[in-house]
């Protein structure tokens, strides 16, 4: 055993959760829509954090909010409620005594935690960037290479594997293969096939693109709005390089213009 090791170490970490927007809070009718949404998948969710933001619903619809069903229900789809976002501070304390965090929006709390306009603080903090001391005024200042936009992976997504381009693009040059996700809050490039799940514009960014050699995703995402392949792939488009974009509210997958 190694000496001197100290029992816990902590660090920064990146979490990665689905918000799930409730504008109902009953569980029989939040159960019949995730059965709809899943399509009786039962490994959909595979596992994954939710926080269920309470931003949209009516002020009356809040006070009987039966938070053991909800946690429940979203168990039963394979989804573990973590925290719940935008909630009024009259309820707060009720939310964390049945083991959920509150994560609201900077300030929320002091006036109305479901401002609409109110940007979702992230999962995860970071601490501030340090701030540069300012370069002598007699001397040129030597400007600096622009921080990497772009994450690059050269091997194989592997089944399990989850990788998250954080404010980037993420570029992959080798197959992503079922029951892998790749993640990024720019645009996706997969230079060969594409298994397993796709999500681009994870922070919200509408205009990320999905781009991909060979599309065979069960899902693929574009700021939070999704599409599934339970029903397979375009025949049209198979062994085609085909782009992913959002129009509205629909995923159009559509193939490249040929060269």
């Amino acid at each position: 055993m190694q000496k001197n090791r100290k029992p816990i170490d902590i660090k920064i970490s990146t979490v990665v959760a689905i918000s799930a927007i409730l504008h109902e809070t009953d569980p029989t009718v939040l159960e019949k829509a995730l059965k709809e949404m899943t399509g009786g998948v039962s490994d959909f969710f595979e596992d994954e954090f939710a926080v269920l933001d309470i931003g949209n619903l009516p002020g009356e619809a809040l006070t009987g909010i039966d938070w053991t069903a909800l946690v429940t229900l979203f168990k039963q789809f394979r989804l573990n409620t973590v925290a719940v976002r935008n909630a009024p501070e009259d309820l707060q304390q009720t939310i964390v005594a049945h083991g959920l965090a509150i994560d609201n929006p900077a300030g929320a709390g002091a006036t109305n935690a479901r401002a609409q306009d109110a940007a979702p603080a992230p999962v995860a903090v970071e601490p501030a960037p340090a701030q540069a001391a300012p370069a002598p005024p007699a001397q040129p200042q030597q400007q600096s290479a622009p921080a990497a936009s772009t994450m690059i992976i050269d091997t194989p997504v592997r089944a399990g594997q989850r990788i998250y381009a954080r404010g980037a693009d993420l570029v992959i040059m080798a197959a992503v293969n079922n029951g892998a996700e790749i993640i990024a809050d720019g645009c996706i490039h997969v230079y060969a096939p594409l298994r397993g799940r796709a999500l681009a514009g994870a922070s919200g960014d509408t205009s990320a693109r999905i781009f991909a050699q060979s599309l065979e995703a069960e899902l693929v995402s574009i700021a939070g709005v999704y599409r599934t392949f339970e029903n397979g792939h375009s025949a049209e488009l198979k062994g085609k390089q085909v782009q992913v974009r959002l129009d509205g509210e629909r995923i159009d997958v559509l193939a490249m213009p040929a060269s």
